[in-house]
């Protein structure tokens, strides 16, 4: 097999592996029906043009019939290119929307510098985004928050919020409008960083949050690939144990009622515990 053959069977099977996990994902939460509308939010990224490829394929082979509109928010980064994705989602024939609303600045303005910007930021994303799935009539609002992604909200809740919750696969907004989805719940953010680079993507670098490098978020990202790294295996096996919870075996009394729970058996008094030829075996219990 020649280098140029070897290297496309690869990435075919990179983007069936990609595909097939996105779309048991959709399936396990039933994250898109028939006749819905999903706005895919498309940030420039690897991870956002991974699941806007997903998506289209998955809208072509599969029997629901959904529809697709990808939403940018441009929000006045100095230097962004803005022809980058109406050119490439037009050549892909890809509906879509391009939202200016100047976030950066008041990001800028309002958080010091070397602090956090990201909580500010995804608030006011997330405020516009809404917005914009209002006025499309969106039933569904897509994001590409990836596997990786899932395992680092847990940890950081764990290890900085002292709760035990992760990223959702799918999710009611709070005023109950908007009903959010992540696809690429399943998929390794390793698989997308190389189908991004092998389909090269025209990535936008984000000048915000990717900007800064001491975020916690990537601290934790970098346990977990040193975990992968010395114990293959490990982060498959953290997220099988987001699927596979037992209320009763953690301590958490609102999600399990641990004050109603009986035995079935009645009580029983000591001599029913003596065996025949053991008669100090009461006595023990009674000393």
């Amino acid at each position: 097999m020649s280098d140029t053959r070897k290297s496309d069977y690869e990435v075919n099977k990179l983007a069936k592996r990609i595909r097939r996990q996105a779309g048991e994902a959709i399936g396990d939460f039933g994250m898109i029906g028939e006749g819905d509308r999903v706005m895919v939010c498309l940030s420039g990224g690897k991870d956002s043009y991974g699941l806007l490829d997903a998506l289209v394929f998955l809208r072509n082979k599969s029997p629901v019939r959904f529809e697709l509109i990808a939403v940018n928010l441009d929000q006045k980064q100095p230097g962004f290119p803005q022809r980058v994705l109406p050119d490439y989602l037009t050549s892909l024939g890809v509906p879509f929307r391009i939202v200016e609303q100047d976030t950066y600045s008041v990001v800028k303005r309002v958080i010091p510098e070397g602090k956090t910007m990201c909580s500010l930021c995804s608030r006011l994303r997330r405020g516009a985004l809404y917005r914009v799935a209002r006025e499309l009539g969106a039933s569904r609002i897509a994001l590409g928050h990836h596997r990786d992604d899932v395992l680092a909200t847990f940890f950081l809740n764990l290890f900085h919020g002292g709760t035990l919750k992760a990223m959702p696969a799918k999710l009611l907004s709070d005023d109950g409008r908007h009903v959010v989805i992540r696809p690429l719940a399943y998929v390794a953010e390793q698989d997308l960083a190389a189908y991004a680079e092998a389909k090269a993507f025209p990535i936008i670098p984000c000048a915000l949050c990717g900007s800064q490098v001491n975020l916690q978020r990537k601290v934790i990202g970098e346990m977990l690939r040193q975990w992968e790294k010395q114990f293959p295996g490990r982060i498959e096996s953290i997220l099988r144990a987001l699927t596979d919870v037992s209320p009763s075996h953690l301590l958490d009394r609102k999600l399990f009622d641990f004050l109603a729970m009986k035995s079935s058996s009645k009580p029983k008094n000591i001599e029913d515990f003596k065996e025949p030829g053991e008669p100090q075996f009461a006595a023990a219990f009674s000393e």
